[in-house]
């Protein structure tokens, strides 16, 4: 018998927009939990308006991170907006703000003044740089991919530094919020008790950078771009065929010794320049020229067949049309259909044995539900 969703009857109060705090609320709603977007009238989130690409109801940007949910607009400008807001605020178990630091205390809506009627709620602040001293800094994944030092080690090796090609640090950090929001109300289950949760994209992409980060804080050494080679491994990095490039990842010395037996070149597992990964990072220019040679006398297909079919992990180098096409072909189901005139979604990526994903409703239109969540304001019933 299949379970209820993880957060049926939980309710969260949305009152973020833009991409890391929305998208943080919509995993909130796939899990079951009912999400009540909080927008401003006339305009809303500023992402509807963020396209090219449009659908026939909005803009894909604002689509990928809104859907299942309910749209109320509210002027907090208004009293009787900022009542039914607070009210809002009182009843749910979970809100969600990203705010400029200090807007939502100038309403009445910070967490002091929510837990005040709500102790029990479970209270999610997102932000730039925190609320010290970095609180009054604009919070933009470009600018945090930028002085976080993501770019730093993005690009090729004698290029200038990139960002990476999708707001990845906004996507980071809402995966900390709902791990955040997740283990509080596990942790009000136990103790009845409400908190207040506090992310930043500084953090987030600080905890996220792994080797990178644990390398400088043990050499003092900043590391540097070094296009699709890494640091600490060779071969793993992007390697020349007759036709194209692949993939190659050779983690240990059993894959490479495998692979360059595929290759016709089984030496070169015993040459000391490349007998040990440490060695092969030392020598890695080289060994890229003895790999390359060897591959230019193949095609990149028939390369991935055989590196793959003796256990050797290779891929293509493909686009997003090759990334969504495997995934199908894998059995993987990578997109649902939230109805007619919305972009396809992409599927919640976690898959539960008991208590399966089924909601996948659409995006809301600006406002659509106002009316229904005001008359609930207005009486004691519950959700």
């Amino acid at each position: 018998m299949t379970r209820p969703a993880p957060l049926e009857g939980v309710l969260v109060a949305d009152f973020s927009r833009v991409l890391a705090g929305p998208l943080m609320t919509v995993m909130l709603a796939d899990l079951g939990a009912e999400v009540i977007k909080v927008e401003r009238p006339e305009t809303g989130d500023e992402t509807r308006a963020w396209g090219p690409p449009w659908t026939d109801e909005s803009s894909t940007y604002f689509e990928c991170a809104n859907r299942s949910k309910k749209s109320i607009t509210l002027d907090l400008q208004d009293p009787d907006d900022l009542a039914a807001a607070r009210e809002l605020a009182a009843r749910a178990d979970v809100v969600v703000e990203n705010f400029k630091a200090g807007t939502m205390a100038r309403f009445g809506l910070d967490y002091p003044s929510v837990k005040r009627t709500n102790p029990r709620v479970v209270y999610c602040s997102i932000s730039g740089f925190g609320s010290g001293e970095g609180a009054d800094l604009p919070g933009y994944d470009f600018l945090v991919q930028a002085v976080g030092g993501l770019m730093s080690i993005t690009g090729p090796a004698d290029g200038p530094p990139m960002k990476v090609g999708v707001a990845l640090v906004d996507v980071l950090t809402s995966k900390d919020a709902v791990i955040g929001v997740l283990a509080a109300l596990a942790a009000r289950d136990r103790d009845g008790q409400g908190q207040h949760i506090e992310v930043n994209l500084l953090s987030s992409l600080l905890g996220s950078l792994v080797n990178q980060a644990s390398a400088y804080l043990w050499t003092g050494r900043a590391p540097t771009r070094l296009g699709n080679r890494h640091p600490s491994i060779a071969p793993y990095e992007t390697l020349t065929c007759r036709d194209g490039i692949i993939a190659v990842c050779c983690g240990n010395d059993g894959q490479f010794r495998r692979c360059v037996t595929e290759l016709g070149a089984p030496a070169l597992a015993d040459d000391p320049r490349f007998a040990t990964n440490a060695d092969r990072v030392a020598h890695r220019s080289e060994l890229v020229a003895e790999l390359e040679s060897l591959l230019a006398r193949d095609t990149a297909d028939s390369w991935i067949k055989r590196l793959t079919k003796a256990g050797v992990p290779a891929g293509k180098v493909g686009d997003l049309a090759d990334a969504f096409s495997l995934a199908e072909r894998l059995g993987l189901a990578p997109t649902v259909s939230v109805g007619q005139g919305h972009a396809p979604q992409v599927r919640h990526p976690i898959q539960y044995s008991d208590s399966p994903v089924t909601r996948y409703c659409p995006p809301p239109r600006l406002g659509e539900h106002t009316d229904e969540i005001r008359r609930w304001l207005t009486t004691k019933e519950t959700r």
